[in-house]
This record gives C-alpha cells, sequence and structure tokens, in this order.
C-alpha cells in the first residue's frame, strides 16, 4: 500500500515581499481593521489580497493596496486557497468568529486544510497575527518544507 501523505522534500522559498491574505468573518471585520491599522506601515511594505468586503473595506479605510478576491460564501476563501496551492501566497490571516453561524464552513475547512498541508504560516486573531507580522522572518527570505506533490501524484499513479 502506497503512502496516502505527501513527503515533505521538497522546499520553497518566500521572497521578502511577502504575498498576505487578509479574511475576516462579518462579526471580526472591525478588529482586523484595527489590527491593520497597528501595522499599516509593516503591512505596506507587502503585497496584500483580501475577500470581498474585507479587501475594500482595508482598502478604503486605511489606503492600502490590497487586490480584492470574491466574497468567502461565493468562493473568495476557495480562490484564497487555490493560490495557497500555486504557492502564490506566503501568509494567511484570517479572523473567524467561533460564535458566527458559516454556511460556508467547508470553505473556511478546506482553506485552513490546505494552508497546514502546504505550510502556510496563519494567524486566527489579533495576538496570532501580531507574532506573525511581528517575526523577523517577515522581512527577509525564508525557506520552508512542502510537499513534494509531483513525487505524492507519481507514487500513487504507480501499479
Amino acid at each position: 500500500m502506497s503512502e496516502q501523505r505527501p513527503t515533505r522534500q521538497a522546499h520553497r522559498i518566500l521572497p521578502k515581499r511577502k504575498r498576505i491574505a487578509l479574511i475576516a468573518h462579518d462579526g471580526k471585520k472591525d478588529e482586523l481593521l484595527e489590527w491593520v491599522d497597528r501595522w499599516r506601515a509593516t503591512l505596506g511594505q507587502h503585497d496584500l489580497v483580501g475577500t470581498g468586503t474585507t479587501a475594500k473595506r482595508v482598502a478604503q479605510a486605511l489606503d492600502l493596496t490590497v487586490e480584492g478576491l470574491m466574497s468567502g460564501p461565493l468562493g473568495g476563501d476557495q480562490q484564497i486557497g487555490a493560490r495557497i496551492t500555486e504557492q502564490r501566497l506566503d501568509l494567511l490571516v484570517f479572523f473567524w468568529d467561533p460564535f458566527a453561524p458559516m454556511p460556508h464552513d467547508p470553505d473556511v475547512k478546506a482553506l485552513l486544510r490546505l494552508a497546514a498541508l502546504w505550510n502556510i504560516p496563519v494567524a486566527c486573531n489579533a495576538a496570532s497575527a501580531d507574532f506573525l507580522i511581528s517575526s523577523p522572518y517577515l522581512a527577509e527570505e525564508y525557506r520552508m518544507a512542502i510537499p513534494d506533490a509531483g513525487d505524492w501524484v507519481a507514487a500513487r499513479t504507480q501499479p
């Protein structure tokens, strides 16, 4: 029987200028805006992408350039997940609301699963985001292990 997990034999170099996703559920948008405002100078040195209303509110309120994707329930979480898989995203800041019902919960779970699989740093609240954004690794290249997808696919297709 073949191994069901891809090995982490491949490596990826995160660039000095990180690609950072910003996502917040409705009940956490104001908290994310406050957090982004505190770290505006630092975040302004990186490329920002966000889902729906979050991207729009951050861009308008804080005068930062944020590439806007679809709203989370309309596929924005999956767009972020695709960027993770394509290695076009370096950090995920996702303020999710543990008290709010989420009709797109499967999408959220899939997004967090991809972030874990591809070894993407994730912050789910202001404290973890503070630690992540203040890391010395943020402003330098960072070498990390990722799944060897090619090796995994080849192993699964062999008889």
